[in-house]
């Protein structure tokens, strides 16, 4: 009998090991977890992360997981849900843009919570991730035609729970069952990204949360669809037209996930390519940002609809500089930088950023048919001198990859806020436990000492 297409990702999922895993993908695995962990770490204080957290503490649940930025224990559902949600927070975290999933922001909190009330072992909590991540980039390649769907969540929940079974120990067809009840909670529309709604941040964690549910449901001999994807009634046929063989091919032979970006700076992806040229400009020129007159950047139309909006702070001022050229143009030429800092309110409404944000002109390239590259600045200076860069690939990709020590410059960066910031000390601690993971390390242990 011919498998369904749930079916035989699910035996790919049961069949494959920690020892199966590439090297490479079991490296870019601990580095994207290390990743999520300090995006969600200083994500925590962001608005609606506190809230969020305080309703799932509020509802007294108990549980051995843990909420990364707190310390605090509880159910496995209620600390994945808010994981997932606080890693979303700023924006900040891994994407695999062929699908417009950011994969790691639902499994890796599933996984983690699932792993600690399991007991896993380190070796088996990166291989539940790196198979979900798997099944959810999979998703996203096989998608053709987006609706109006956000897959983070609607491809992030069948990782996610593809992960929480894989680490319950359940077989091939207990994970197609997973897979099946996934399909049930599978969700999440663009129109909170439209209306900068808080609970843009909040579906990943909704996704996470799910997941573990599904897991455990088919756990407890709860059977879902086994044409959850290709059925009369499946997920390619209600949510959009999807390739099945795109799916399945090649599985354990080629990663889809090895395409997965770490992302360089807390901001839309459309905003990338520009900072990094107007940094590399303002740093090898030493350029005074006085001697500055003018500034201007050629965008894709996909990247102008995103970021290229005039600068309005509004309600949410965060959100509106994380999604705004102009904002990362004047922060990139008048403080060599973009980290956390400078999307913190002081930052954003520092008056200096409002003078010189009238010199950023925008232009729509409409012969570019990339979406966040290539993209081209040039700097005019009050001497009359043009400064030019173009960049064609974004700064985390494949093609222009950041190094170990970017990302762990990044997690310092990360981890010196939240609501308990680390100083780089601390910081290189917890990201040495995190190391040692495939060494047997326990997942219990990681934050032993950190939340004060």
């Amino acid at each position: 009998m011919t498998q369904t297409l749930s079916e035989r990702l699910a035996g790919f999922v049961a069949d494959t090991s920690y020892a199966d895993l590439p090297g490479d993908i079991l490296h870019a695995t601990k580095r994207r977890i290390l990743d999520t962990l300090g995006c969600a770490w200083a994500g925590a204080t962001a608005p609606g992360c506190a809230a969020a957290e305080a309703v799932i503490l509020a509802e007294g649940g108990t549980g051995r997981a843990t909420i990364w930025s707190s310390g605090q224990r509880t159910t496995a559902r209620g600390a994945a849900f808010v994981n997932g949600l606080q890693a979303a927070a700023l924006d900040y975290d891994s994407v695999y843009e062929k699908g417009s999933v950011h994969p790691d922001i639902v499994t890796v909190p599933a996984a983690w919570a699932v792993a600690e009330e399991t007991g896993a072992s380190g070796p088996e909590f990166l291989a539940a991730v790196a198979l979900g991540n798997e099944v959810a980039c999979r998703f996203g390649r096989a998608n053709a035609e987006n609706r109006g769907w956000f897959y983070t969540s609607a491809h992030g929940v069948f990782g996610g729970a593809a992960a929480a079974a894989k680490l319950l120990g359940l077989d091939a067809g207990a994970i197609a069952d997973a897979l099946g009840l996934a399909f049930f909670r599978a969700g999440g529309s663009q129109q909170a990204l439209l209306e900068k709604s808080l609970a843009k941040r909040a579906a990943s964690g909704l996704a996470a949360e799910s997941a573990v549910l599904a897991a455990r449901l088919a756990a407890a001999g709860i059977d879902g669809p086994r044409q959850a994807v290709e059925g009369k009634y499946g997920y390619h046929t209600l949510y959009g037209p999807g390739d099945g063989a795109a799916l399945v091919e090649g599985l354990g032979r080629h990663w889809e996930q090895s395409t997965v970006t770490i992302k360089k700076y807390p901001s839309c992806t459309a905003n990338h390519v520009p900072i990094d040229l107007l940094i590399d400009i303002a740093e090898a020129a030493r350029l005074d940002p006085t001697a500055i007159e003018r500034v201007e950047i050629a965008l894709s139309p996909f990247a102008d609809g995103l970021v290229g909006a005039p600068f309005a702070p509004g309600d949410n001022p965060q959100v509106a500089a994380q999604f705004s050229i102009h904002y990362s143009a004047a922060s990139a030429l008048l403080r060599r930088r973009l980290g956390i800092a400078e999307i913190q309110d002081p930052a954003v409404f520092d008056s200096a950023i409002a003078d010189f944000i009238p010199k950023v002109e925008v232009r729509v390239d409409a012969d570019n048919a990339g979406k966040f590259a290539p993209a081209t600045v040039a700097v005019t200076t009050t001497g009359g001198e043009v400064i030019e860069r173009r960049l064609d690939h974004v700064p985390g990709t494949p093609e222009n990859p950041l190094s170990d020590d970017e990302v762990a410059a990044k997690f310092r960066d990360c981890a010196a806020f939240g609501p308990h910031p680390l100083d780089g000390q601390a910081a290189d601690a917890l990201a040495g436990r995190l190391a040692a993971l495939d060494n047997g390390g326990a997942l219990g242990e990681v934050f032993s000492g950190l939340h004060g």
